[in-house]
């Protein structure tokens, strides 16, 4: 068995042999995290790949961040270490079922999560990330609006907007189990702490948090703040991250229960083969591509035009 720097060693050197980027999400695991050029949100890295010069984009994530890699920079090489590791969330939206909603719903605009399968975004109108969910739906000229596939983040969405907001019954496993009882006892606990909560969190979660933040939010937030102590209402994956950037802060994770194994199943040696074996290869079909890019660049264009 080879040992942790030899694996390191060997994918630092496949990297500059392939031309290729390591992307790892701020929810992978720590170790991920400490090999790659650049550590983020889902559509961050995505962008991420557009401006690398790198042929060979290493995505160590979930199966729809890789897709969104793939629908930004078609003419690069995207690789996933780990085909299985997907999004429960993201699988809990289907094609016929969206579009049987949207028959039932003809005037009104469909909003998808970028957390969402490059199939479903090809259906939708405009994709929003966690940060701009509510600047994206009060973008739109429709006074209805379905929102997909997370009902949380759509309540969320659903409380900063005068429009009609039809949810997908869907939610992130990892941030729908964190409970009102959990931020109790952490808040208890941990007297002096912020509470940062994620929008993917439940109503009654969001409600007792200081801040309601994306990952990318929360990481800009503790560098401003004037506070110590932190505690986190999201996958801790991120709170490596936020121990790196601000080592004399504390976090404290709001359950320790609050981890995706999905995005915990690639690991340094499934980075390794996957540069050593060019595996497994993200693509998207060419009219699903087409059309999921126009939702992103929608998105994008009104982060613009703000």
């Amino acid at each position: 068995m080879q040992d942790r720097q030899s694996i390191i060693n060997k994918i630092n050197s496949l990297k500059k042999e392939r031309n290729a980027v390591i992307l790892a999400h701020c929810y992978a695991r720590d170790e991920v995290q400490d090999i790659a050029d650049f550590v983020g949100d889902s559509l961050g890295l995505s962008q991420e790949a557009v401006d690398q010069d790198a042929e060979v984009i290493v995505f160590c994530g979930v199966s729809f961040m890789a897709e969104s890699a793939f629908i930004l920079s078609p003419e690069k090489t995207v690789l996933m270490p780990d085909a299985d590791a997907d999004c429960p969330m993201a699988a809990m939206v289907d094609v016929i079922s969206l579009r049987k909603l949207k028959a039932q719903h003809p005037d009104a605009m469909v909003v998808c999560y970028v957390n969402t399968r490059a199939d479903i975004k090809a259906e939708c109108d405009i994709c929003c990330t966690s940060a701009n969910a509510v600047e994206v739906v009060n973008s739109l000229d429709s006074d209805k609006v379905i929102f997909v596939p997370d009902k949380n983040l759509a309540a969320y969405v659903a409380k900063h907007t005068d429009k009609t907001i039809i949810p997908w019954n869907g939610y992130c496993p990892t941030h729908n189990q964190i409970l009102a009882e959990d931020v109790d006892l952490a808040m208890n606990k941990h007297p002096g702490a912020e509470l940062m909560a994620h929008p993917e969190c439940r109503s009654e979660v969001l409600e007792k948090a200081d801040h309601v933040f994306s990952t990318t939010g929360m990481l800009d937030h503790v560098k401003s703040s004037d506070n110590n102590e932190f505690i986190v209402s999201t996958e801790q994956g991120i709170l490596h991250q936020l121990e790196t950037e601000n080592p004399n802060k504390k976090f404290y994770p709001v359950s320790k229960f609050t981890f995706c194994p999905d995005m915990k199943m690639i690991d340094l040696s499934s980075v390794l083969r996957c540069l050593e074996n060019m595996e497994t290869v993200v693509t998207v079909p060419k009219d699903i591509q087409v059309r999921a890019k126009r939702a992103l660049d929608r998105m994008l264009e009104v982060k613009r035009n703000r």
